[in-house]
């Protein structure tokens, strides 16, 4: 026997049992960016590897450790995404997008990076984004942030996340703090753990998120960036705070919040849970107003967020908000008999035809009543619709209740249509 392939590690099936639940958090989220007016961009899986060292910065996690790269034939370096803004302002420049235009931008999608697999992470996980170019005022900070509230409260989940906001400054305010915070991280270096030290003078602000207990006990000292912010930057924060509070969103600020990837500036923030054991983050973004420049477009404001599937789903399963999504299957249309194959066909045909949006099953395959029976309640229908000769010589459909314990009726094969629009 040939040997069996297996999936790649970190790379997992939705299977049709889990894909119910997929498809609920999708519909979510596709009618949630389109109440608030946003239009859907699909970018390529793979781009240029130098896309992404530019846009997230070669002094990163992702792009030193994480991201799947290969030459292709004509011996091009080709990256399969790690992430969506880049590509998203890869489009948008070189379509003419982004220049004196706004432009209110979502997607979803696989990405991937080479991350050490675990519960809620995965080496293919599928991100949901939102990109906002054009606007460079708090009150988009602000709709965004209020898109992202829409997502819990349509999830039900809103009573297990919270609002994290910090803001990161301009660069040069940044550059400031920056040299300041270096100076401080030198004077306690022989304290401070691996990862630390490698990112003291090439990312320092990513020292600020370091989940040593030792460094988070020195960062107690450190200088805090919100005392080399300008006049302008303090005034944009505050706005936000200001709109957050207007519509009840609440947030806690958290002067530590700093985001992995170096394009952002001023407005950051993160969703948070506790209800996956530790704090964890199911949504994060932020303000990156040189991104789109850095890339080779024109200057453009811009704010976003992403949020990974996998750990909403995660999120909804450990909250036990999944027991009642199944693949629904309104109809299972059976035959009694050989001699029935056919009316019930043109009777499956004939309901998805005049019905489109009910959801109908054919049994196929044969079989006696009870097998019949048997599948027709595995579907999860909410009827089965029995056809036999009975039935066809009198020109008639048995419908059977298969969630309730209503009597089977039979009704004239030419008010089946109807009959079926009112029950479901």
């Amino acid at each position: 026997m040939a040997k069996q392939i297996q999936a790649i590690r970190g790379m997992n099936d939705i299977l049709p049992t889990q894909s119910p639940i997929w498809q609920k958090v999708e519909a979510v989220l596709r009618s949630s960016v389109s109440a608030f007016g946003y239009s859907e961009i699909r970018t390529p899986i793979v781009e240029s590897t130098d896309l992404f060292k530019r846009s997230i910065g070669e002094v990163t996690d992702i792009v030193e450790k994480e991201m799947y790269t290969f030459e292709d034939r004509n011996g091009d370096s080709l990256t399969l995404r790690p992430e969506g803004t880049a590509s998203t302002v890869r489009a948008g420049n070189e379509h003419g997008l982004l220049y004196n235009q706004e432009q209110r931008l979502w997607y979803m999608g696989p990405m991937f990076r080479h991350e050490r697999p675990q519960k809620g992470r995965y080496r293919q996980f599928h991100q949901f984004g939102v990109e906002v170019y054009g606007i460079g005022s708090a009150d988009i900070d602000a709709e965004v942030l209020m898109l992202s509230a829409r997502l819990w409260d349509q999830l039900g989940i809103k009573e297990h996340v919270a609002l994290e906001l910090n803001t990161l400054g301009d660069p040069a305010e940044r550059a400031a703090y920056r040299d300041a915070l270096i100076a401080f991280l030198e004077q306690h270096k022989d304290k401070l753990d691996e990862d630390s030290q490698r990112r003291m003078y090439s990312n320092p602000l990513r020292v600020l998120d370091s989940k040593d207990p030792q460094v988070q006990a020195i960062l107690a000292d450190a200088p805090a960036l919100m005392d080399y912010l300008g006049e302008d930057t303090k005034t944009h924060f505050s706005t936000l705070c200001e709109l957050l509070d207007a519509v009840g969103i609440q947030y806690t600020i958290n002067p530590r919040l700093v985001r992995g990837l170096d394009y952002y500036n001023r407005t950051v923030f993160e969703w948070v849970t506790t209800s996956l054991g530790s704090q964890g983050t199911v949504l994060a973004g932020g303000r990156y107003d040189g991104l789109v420049g850095q890339l080779g477009g024109k200057d453009t404001p811009a704010v976003g967020f992403a949020m990974g599937l996998e750990r909403i789903v995660l999120l909804l399963e450990t909250l036990e908000l999944t027991n009642d999504i199944a693949a629904e299957v309104d109809v299972y249309v059976t035959a009694m008999g050989d001699n029935c194959l056919v009316e019930a066909i043109k009777v499956a045909a004939e309901l998805r035809q005049q019905l489109p949006t009910l959801k109908v099953m054919s049994h196929c395959g044969g079989g006696n009543f009870k097998k019949q029976m048997k599948r027709a309640d595995k579907s999860g229908a909410q009827y089965a619709l029995i056809i036999g000769e009975n039935e066809i010589a009198n020109n008639q459909v048995a419908i059977k209740p298969l969630r309730n314990n209503n009597e089977q009726q039979l009704v004239a094969r030419t008010e089946l249509v109807t009959k079926i629009a009112e029950l479901i």
